[in-house]
């Protein structure tokens, strides 16, 4: 006996009116023009045209996944999150790995730092962690953003990055060559996003029950182990498949070969940040580990794909400003600046209701707030429900404890150019993980520089990049001034 044919489901306008005809357009006739009440074929043309919105400025190619974070260790001593209060407990969290320079249509195995941004979906909302594959940044006031950016960005005659503009920026900020070193190094492009680790990069600040502050950063230590892939193998990969790393992370959750991270903190105690020996909040510096060990919190799963890479991933909005009771910001500069570029760039991209967008929204809780109204407002509100605060109908009401402990400030308006710490200067960690290096990694780091150096046209920016590199360390300047003179006689 054979089956039943099941129910066709019909198809219908977005209005919810049945079609009767997806194949042909509505016609004067046989042969005769196309007429203007054709209303499914103008509905659905129009809605074509609106299918891509403007894409992130940086990170605009990126890839996500849905997991869970689970604590492993008591870390109340330094904070009252809720999310993070009991060994063993769970939070849903949804991350998205991405690129930084390139637009959405860019390979994943380049030369970039990558984004690292975490949403955990807490009952006390959603905490947003926004960082990157690298610990430390190319600047640290946000003012310079922007400029950086665009030097980092296609040419707008060339249409394609230019050493020229890469490297003169970066002759003017003599506070990039800690990252520069980095991005240039064996970590410069990963194998997959599976295989870098991830960093908050920012300064954060945590509070305890009992009100104390210190200040932390974030360790995403990668479970797979770190992978790197050199500049000849990426070259091959990008032309197999340009989209490699997405492919690897969407067909290692299908076959059940979960990613994970373990999360270790460096925790400060605020009273120490104003004696120490640089300004802690400098986002082109590291915290010695000697300073500051590593304390493990917990470990992060990736454990489901998304079911639509459009809606869950390009429509994903991470702001470092959604906090949870007991962390909060910093005095980091470039942390400061990102509080409001961050969600103003979602506003103006996805809307100001883009927080009721399915990946966006708190899932452990709800938001109960008076904002309503604007472009694709979705959440409808009651008859006679009230839209101002305080009011005397059981609206919601403010809190009795901040989110975070306050911070002191001191000191007279203005601009002002570093804080006063001893060892303030923009080279000597460069130096440093320079040291640290093999001679193996060295010749690459060399190598990867002076490449993209030695192809610039102004020679006073090549001697501006030298000096930088001259002052992290004799021998790193040495090599890269003699390797930059070889490729330039060639």
């Amino acid at each position: 006996m054979s089956k039943p044919t099941p129910t066709a489901r019909v198809l219908t306008t977005e209005a919810g009116a049945p079609v009767a005809d997806n194949q042909n357009s509505s016609t004067a006739g046989v042969g005769g023009p196309i007429l203007l009440q054709d209303q499914h074929l103008l509905e659905k043309l129009a809605r074509f045209n609106r299918e891509r919105i403007p894409e992130r400025v940086v990170h605009a190619r990126g890839s996500g996944a849905y997991g869970y974070f689970e604590v492993t260790d008591d870390v109340t001593a330094f904070t009252r999150a809720d999310f993070l209060n009991t060994v063993g407990k769970r939070t849903e969290l949804f991350i998205r790995f991405s690129t930084v320079a390139d637009s959405l249509g860019g390979a994943d195995a380049v030369r970039d730092p990558r984004g690292f941004a975490v949403k955990f979906y807490t009952e006390e909302g959603n905490y947003d962690l926004v960082g990157n594959n690298t610990p430390v940044f190319f600047i640290k006031d946000p003012l310079k953003f922007p400029d950086f950016i665009h030097s980092q960005k296609r040419d707008p005659f060339t249409g394609k990055q230019e050493p020229d503009n890469v490297w003169d920026f970066w002759a003017h900020a003599p506070e990039a060559t800690h990252q520069v070193t980095w991005l240039m190094g064996d970590r410069g492009i990963p194998a997959s996003y599976r295989h870098m680790n991830g960093y908050g990069s920012h300064t954060y600040q945590w509070t305890n029950a009992e009100g104390e502050a210190f200040f932390v950063k974030y360790h995403f230590k990668t479970n797979q182990g770190v992978r790197s892939l050199s500049a000849d193998q990426a070259q091959e990969l990008v032309g197999k498949d340009a989209n490699s790393h997405q492919t690897d992370l969407l067909q290692s959750i299908e076959r059940g070969v979960y990613p994970s991270w373990t999360l270790y903190v460096q925790v400060m105690p605020a009273a120490e940040a104003a004696g120490y020996r640089f300004n802690p909040f400098d986002l082109t510096k590291v915290w010695p580990h000697a300073d500051y060990p590593l304390q493990r919190v917990g470990r992060m799963v990736l454990d489901r794909n998304p079911d639509n890479v459009f809606a869950e991933v390009e429509q994903a909005a991470f702001s470092p400003n959604n906090f949870v009771p007991g962390i909060g910001p910093s005095p980091d500069k470039m942390l400061q600046g990102r509080l409001f570029a961050y969600a103003d760039a979602h506003r103006y991209r996805l809307g100001v209701n883009h927080t009721q967008l399915a990946v966006n929204a708190p899932r452990a809780t709800a938001a109960n707030n008076y904002g309503r109204d604007g472009f694709m407002a979705s959440n409808a509100y009651g008859r006679h429900a009230k839209n101002y605060e305080p009011n005397s109908y059981d609206g919601p009401v403010q809190t009795d404890r901040p989110l975070s402990a306050p911070l002191a400030v001191s000191g007279y308006v203005g601009t002002h150019a570093a804080a006063a710490h001893t060892k303030d200067d923009d080279f000597f960690q460069a130096g440093e993980l320079y040291r640290l290096m093999s001679e193996d990694e060295k010749k690459r780091l060399v190598e990867n520089i002076a490449g993209g150096l030695s192809q610039v046209g102004r020679d006073d920016v090549i001697e501006k990049n030298l000096a930088h590199f001259h002052a992290a360390d004799p021998d790193y300047g040495k090599r890269v001034e003699a390797r930059v003179r070889e490729l330039r006689e060639d």
